[in-house]
């Protein structure tokens, strides 16, 4: 298992009533795969990195932490 480091931002995110809402945009430093959550806090910030893990377009494992 690699560990791959990931680029955080905080950005804003239009949720499904059109809406803007603070959130967070991951983006992997390998394959530049990118994935957003709402809210800005610690626990939006690991599942980003939970699910750069699932959705991995390579197919891979890695451990992705925050640069």
């Amino acid at each position: 298992m690699a560990r791959v480091e990931v680029t955080i931002e905080e950005v804003m995110l239009e949720n499904e009533d059109g809406r803007d809402q603070p959130g967070v945009r991951a983006e992997c430093e390998r394959c530049n795969h990118v994935v957003e959550s709402f809210g800005r806090g610690d626990n939006s910030r690991r599942r980003c990195l939970a699910v750069l893990r699932e959705e991995c377009p390579e197919n891979e494992e890695n451990f992705y932490v925050e640069n």
